[in-house]
């Protein structure tokens, strides 16, 4: 019995060591040397100061930067420590009340643009976070961004294709734009 018990013992030290140990320090090794940025965070700096992630979406409201995705989490919006939806079905009240909301600020800063607004500039993600908007939802605020900064269409328009990510894998998903590098570039470019 006594030496059952020790056996018993011993696998478990080993267990541990191995997979509470081991496993998760070579995962960080591999990780680090594999694939540097990622297993960082993804972060972006400027000037030597961390300014996001290429991963979590960012609140812009200056008509002259591109808005992201609405954003659901709690306490505050983009909070990466909160991830969720709102979790309001399609015919709860408080999210009719939200898009209809939503839409009437774009329309605001907006009022010129094209009648059809693209989903995703009223609707969250399931994450509360997403970085990325649609190329659609990219060209809908072109006309709003090249306005207040004083530039011509074509040339917020050429720098959204600039900044568009293609399919994954050429066939899965949709052109997408990250919105915190968008308008990184848009500074670089131009102050609103």
């Amino acid at each position: 019995m006594l030496k059952s018990l020790f056996t018993s013992v011993m696998l478990i030290a080993i267990f541990i060591v191995i997979l509470g140990l081991g496993y998760p320090l070579a995962v960080y090794i591999i990780g680090q040397i594999a694939f540097p940025h990622q297993a960082n965070g993804s972060l972006i700096s400027e000037n030597g100061r961390i300014i996001g992630s290429e991963l979590i979406g960012q609140p812009f409201s200056n008509p002259g930067y591109f808005w992201g995705r609405p954003s659901s989490t709690l306490p505050f919006p983009y909070d990466p420590l909160h991830t969720s939806g709102s979790n309001l079905g399609p015919t709860n009240p408080k999210l009719l009340r939200e898009i209809k909301a939503r839409i009437y600020n774009l329309r605001k800063f907006d009022p010129d643009a094209p009648a059809k607004i693209p989903s995703d500039l009223v609707m969250g993600s399931g994450s509360g976070v997403d970085p990325y908007i649609s190329l659609a939802a990219a060209l809908y605020q072109v006309p709003r961004v090249a306005m207040a900064r004083d530039l011509s269409e074509q040339t917020v328009e050429k720098l959204v294709k600039e900044y568009t990510k293609s399919r994954q894998f050429g066939f899965l998903g949709e052109p997408v734009v990250n919105v915190l590098e968008l308008n990184i570039a848009l500074d670089k470019f131009s102050k609103p």
